[in-house]
């Protein structure tokens, strides 16, 4: 959300920005809050005159009170009473009408930062840079279902007759080096300064709103049924609400966290649930990084975070290249965005593997995240951003796929295999 005196000072870059994101009919949003502001700011400064009036009027039956004229006191107490049903209408009517602001502002998009190249859709993406040196071996590298297959690592079949479609069993050495790759993700965030954190995997509504915008709630969001809590598609939301309502002391930020999760989406739109394959599932585990900071530092930790990732990526032997999100690629609050996306030996492309953001003071403003400095009594709003570190099962993808032998077999990099028990090869149990 942002700052409302932005649209009344400079309505048409509000304008603007949204057309860059090519959300046109989004445009009349602006005028209407301009003309809602306008009525509020009128029916507040008409609640302050009636408050004021009423005061007088009170001073002024104390007065005669005291003089001894009570009938005088009766009739101006009347006026008073009529001055009170007045105040508390047009309470009413201020009330509504900054509910009815508060719920178009939260529609308008956050100004994206002045780098961010213009383009309709994920289509004009603008790749940045590449990070390791892609390879194809000369033999053919198998589907990663099948290869989980190789090692019986995987159970679909069973978890549909569980679940349905979107959902697995991992098993075995598969289910093993799954929790591997986020326990070495984990310590990879904590050796860099981030605390670890476990959070609340149900979130209340007023945090899923404060942290995400309408559109992406319907897409994503799994409501739990005759409660108000919904199952978290990203630890980021809770780890974002931990923050909700508090006045945050400049001296301890900024606040840098890693935490794990399970994550619940419900992958509504074109890409649709996969049938074979877990590249896009209803249920995955999640290694996520947040920061919340000064504003003048965001983008100093923006950039530090997507290069965290890229080098865990790198320590894995897995070669990445980052793409700058363009406009109508964009989710409404971010205002800069990057994919990390790892290379697939098989289909000799890249594909996207994890996401940072900074989405400056968006959610902030919604969930009144505030920072105040020593000494000081005015607050102003903190910046807030989060990022991927792993998100398997697509981490494991990229992982099998670029450690896969010509023999079936699949290399664990020096680095993991700690978290596999000294393990240097996985060998498969059902020959090829």
């Amino acid at each position: 959300m942002i700052d409302i005196k932005l649209i009344r000072e400079n309505p048409e870059l509000v304008k603007e920005n949204i057309r860059k994101k090519f959300q046109n009919h989004k445009l009349e949003l602006v005028d209407k809050v301009i003309e809602l502001d306008k009525e509020s700011r009128e029916v507040s400064q008409k609640g302050d005159t009636l408050r004021m009036n009423r005061n007088k009027l009170s001073e002024q039956i104390g007065l005669l009170m005291r003089e001894g004229k009570k009938e005088e006191a009766e009739k101006i107490k009347k006026e008073v009473v009529s001055i009170n049903e007045e105040l508390s209408n047009n309470e009413k009517l201020e009330e509504k009408l900054k509910e009815e602001i508060k719920e178009i502002m939260m529609k308008i998009p956050n100004i994206m930062h002045e780098s961010v190249p213009i383009g309709k859709d994920d289509s004009e993406n603008v790749e940045v840079e590449k990070f390791g040196e892609p390879v194809v071996p000369e033999y053919e590298i198998p589907y990663h279902v099948d290869i989980m297959e190789s090692f019986s690592g995987i159970d679909l079949d069973s978890a549909r007759e569980v679940a349905g479609n979107g959902f697995y069993y991992l098993v075995g050495d598969i289910a093993r080096l799954h929790s591997a790759l986020l326990s070495y993700a984990r310590d990879f965030m904590i050796n860099k300064g981030f605390t670890y954190a476990i959070p609340p995997y149900m979130i209340r509504s007023d945090v899923v709103t404060g942290v995400m915008s309408f559109e992406e709630m319907d897409a994503m969001m799994y409501k739990i049924e005759g409660e108000d809590l919904y199952l978290i598609g990203t630890s980021e939301h809770s780890m974002i609400g931990k923050f909700k309502g508090k006045i945050l002391d400049s001296e301890n930020l900024p606040y840098t966290m890693t935490s794990y999760s399970p994550c619940f989406r419900k992958e509504k739109g074109a890409h649709g649930i996969e049938e074979r394959g877990i590249y896009r599932i209803h249920q995955f585990e999640k290694q996520e990084m947040i920061v919340v900071c000064e504003p003048e530092d965001s983008y100093k930790w923006y950039d530090k975070m997507w290069s965290y990732t890229v080098e865990l990526f790198r320590s894995l032997d897995i070669p990445v290249r980052t793409l700058e999100c363009c406009s109508g690629d964009l989710a409404d609050l971010k205002a800069k965005s990057v994919d990390v996306e790892a290379w697939s030996p098989r289909q000799q492309k890249y594909f996207e593997v994890g996401s940072c953001s900074n989405l400056t003071d968006a959610q902030s403003r919604r969930l009144g995240i505030r920072i105040k400095k020593k000494g000081e009594k005015q607050t102003y709003f903190a910046h807030t951003l989060n990022n991927t570190v792993i998100a398997p099962p697509r981490m494991l993808i990229a992982f099998l796929e670029n450690n896969y032998n010509q023999d079936g077999s699949v290399d664990i990099p020096e680095v993991l295999r700690p978290y596999m028990g000294g393990t240097e090869k996985l060998v498969p149990k059902i020959k090829k």
